[in-house]
C-alpha cells in the first residue's frame, strides 16, 4: 500500500526593491565633488606647511580654546540636525522644525565666531602664506556653512502647515548630509590650522 503525501507549494517571497530618493543620490554625488574641492584646499595647506620651518609662523596668534568651543558647537549641530531627520521620519513635523531651528542657531553662532576671528586676527591674508591659506579655507568653509543655513531656512518654509508632501523627508535628509559634511570638513580644518604644530 502506497501513501501519497500532499505537499503544500512553497509560497513565493516577493522581493521589494526600494530605491533611495533621487534627491539624496544627487546630493551625495554633489558632495563627492565638494570633497574633491576641499581635498585640493587641504593639499595646498599641507604643501605650504611642508615648506615652512615653523607652523604656524612666528607672530601668528590663534585662540585655540575659543575656536575649539565653536568647533564643539558646530559638531553638536550635527546631532540636532540628526534629531530633525529622526522626527521627520516619525511624522513629527513640529518637533523636526524645532530641531532645525536649533541647528540654525548653532550654525549661526559658529559663523558669528568666524567673522569675529577674521576681524580680530593679527595675521592678515596678505601677511604670509599661512595667513592666505587661513583666510581662504575658513572663508570658503564659512560660505558653505552659510549656504547650509539658507537651505535650513528653506526647509522651515517647506515644513509649515500640518500636512507634508512626499518629498519633504528626502529634502531634509539631503540637507542633513550636506550639514554633516560641512561639520566634518571643519573638524579637519580646525585640526590643521589650530592644533598641528
Amino acid at each position: 500500500m502506497t501513501q501519497t503525501v500532499q505537499t503544500q507549494p512553497t509560497p513565493r517571497v516577493r522581493t521589494v526593491h526600494t530605491r533611495p530618493p533621487m534627491l539624496a543620490v544627487g546630493i551625495l554625488i554633489w558632495l563627492g565633488s565638494e570633497l574633491m574641492f576641499f581635498a585640493g584646499l587641504f593639499a595646498a595647506l599641507f604643501t605650504l606647511r611642508a615648506h615652512l620651518t615653523q607652523w604656524p609662523p612666528a607672530g601668528t596668534e590663534l585662540d585655540v580654546l575659543q575656536a575649539g568651543i565653536f568647533t564643539a558647537i558646530l559638531v553638536s549641530s550635527s546631532g540636532t540636525m540628526w534629531m530633525a531627520v529622526w522626527h521627520e521620519e516619525h511624522q513629527e513635523r513640529t518637533k523636526a522644525r524645532k530641531w532645525i531651528i536649533y541647528s540654525m542657531i548653532l550654525g549661526a553662532l559658529f559663523v558669528g565666531n568666524q567673522c569675529y576671528e577674521w576681524i580680530n586676527q593679527t595675521t592678515r591674508w596678505s601677511t604670509n602664506a599661512y595667513g592666505s591659506i587661513f583666510y581662504i579655507t575658513t572663508g570658503l568653509h564659512g560660505l558653505h556653512v552659510f549656504i547650509g543655513l539658507v537651505a535650513m531656512a528653506l526647509l522651515l518654509g517647506r515644513l509649515r502647515g500640518k500636512a507634508g508632501d512626499p518629498g519633504e523627508l528626502a529634502a531634509l535628509q539631503g540637507v542633513s548630509y550636506y550639514w554633516h559634511f560641512v561639520d566634518v570638513v571643519w573638524v579637519g580644518l580646525y585640526a590643521c590650522l589650530f592644533l598641528l604644530k
